[in-house]
């Protein structure tokens, strides 16, 4: 792909004049016809420029990659980290999931909200912070945690701490966390997501890992935990091992026949002539497929209105028709005009039954006419 190639709208013009040698090389990191893969780092790359995924940035990604808007935005709006608005130039991130939460992670962001006034996702009147509260920075040996452009920054935060660190970048320092780099704006931090390197001699950390980070090692050590034969310099292995011999599938017995004894047949004949005793596996399967054909005649038995057991398996029909008229010596009258009333079964249903005459037509009792002084049914 060449410039001579995209054809730019009015609106993706002015990032294409400053962002498309650099698009260009990231489309190129991927194979012919799968340049599409590119849009995460492209839209990362956009954000370097404008700070957040603006209406023309969604149109240079779409027209370069050759792909509409709406897939554009589909996956911008997807993840957290593309911005669909202006974002300070410092994004702190306090974590309130459970473990930080539970050490002070909400407290956190209630006073640091409070102190610079704005809410989750909101930036200060001076463009410098844009607070939010993230589900998980993945840091919970050292909770509560506090980032800043995703970069860790404050350990085991407090209040106190949170506070000092955004004031200070409010002032324009900048200051070394305890571990990792120098904190960069987010600009900067767009140009590593985008997948260039940073110039800037702070990017990179050196030093040791925080002691949180050890503690698995250190109590080893001091326990004289280690494992066994173990060499750190033992190559990785490329190719699959072995496998063990104990580990293989349990195969039928075969039976034991010897050519050397007397009145044995050779283990070829044995093999020809007798059926091979069963294995585990062979017993276990026989077993299974026997409970499942004898499960499957207990549902056709119970379908077929039998009794098996001592146990009523009968049609639930079936069982409702005989319960209705046992004898089965007259028709079943139940629900027609010739019905009797059912016995009242306590003394509010007795109560019922005598405010409301049946209407004798096959209509629902409740539509009853009611009934005269003489106890006739009283004319229409």
């Amino acid at each position: 792909m060449s410039e001579t190639t995209v054809e730019f709208s009015p609106a993706a013009t002015p990032l294409a004049e400053k962002l498309l040698d650099p698009a260009l090389e990231i489309i190129a990191r991927y194979p012919a016809g799968r340049g599409r893969s590119a849009l995460l780092p492209l839209l990362h790359l956009v954000q370097t420029t404008e700070g957040h995924v603006s209406p023309a940035g969604v149109a240079f990604c779409a027209e370069i990659l050759g792909i509409n808007k709406a897939q554009v935005g589909a996956v911008a709006t997807f993840y957290t980290m593309y911005k669909r608005r202006p974002t300070g130039e410092y994004l702190v991130s306090v974590c309130t999931n459970t473990l930080c939460n539970v050490l002070g992670g909400q407290q956190v962001y209630d006073e640091l909200s409070e102190h610079l006034g704005v809410g989750h996702d909101e930036t200060t009147t001076d463009g410098t912070i844009t607070l939010e509260h993230a589900e998980c920075l993945a840091a919970c040996d050292y909770a509560p945690v506090v980032t800043v452009n995703y970069d860790f920054a404050i350990d085991q935060a407090t209040p106190e701490s949170t506070i000092g660190l955004v004031e200070q970048l409010r002032k324009g320092e900048r200051p070394q966390p305890s571990r990792g780099g120098r904190i960069c704006t987010l600009k900067e931090m767009q140009v590593q997501l985008a997948g260039f390197a940073d110039d800037r001699i702070e990017a990179v950390a050196d030093g040791p890992a925080g002691a949180p980070t050890l503690r698995g090692v250190t109590l080893a050590q001091e326990h004289g935990v280690s494992v066994p034969d173990f060499n750190l310099d033992t190559p990785i292995t490329t190719t699959k091992p072995a496998r063990d011999e104990s580990a293989k599938a349990v195969k039928d017995a075969e039976p034991a026949t010897s050519p050397l004894l007397p009145g044995r047949l050779p283990a070829s004949r044995t093999a020809a002539t007798t059926p091979p005793a069963e294995g585990r596996v062979t017993r276990a399967a026989k077993k299974a497929a026997g409970a499942v054909k004898a499960a499957a005649g207990a549902v056709t038995n119970r379908h077929a209105g039998e009794e098996t057991g001592g146990e009523d398996v009968k049609d639930p029909e079936t069982r409702t028709a005989e319960k209705r008229n046992p004898t089965m010596g007259e028709p079943d009258r139940t629900g027609d005009s010739q019905a009797r009333t059912p016995a009242p079964s306590n003394a509010a249903e007795a109560s019922g039954v005598a405010q409301t005459t049946p209407s004798g037509d096959g209509s629902p009792a409740g539509d009853a006419r009611p009934a005269a002084a003489d106890g006739s049914e009283e004319k229409k």
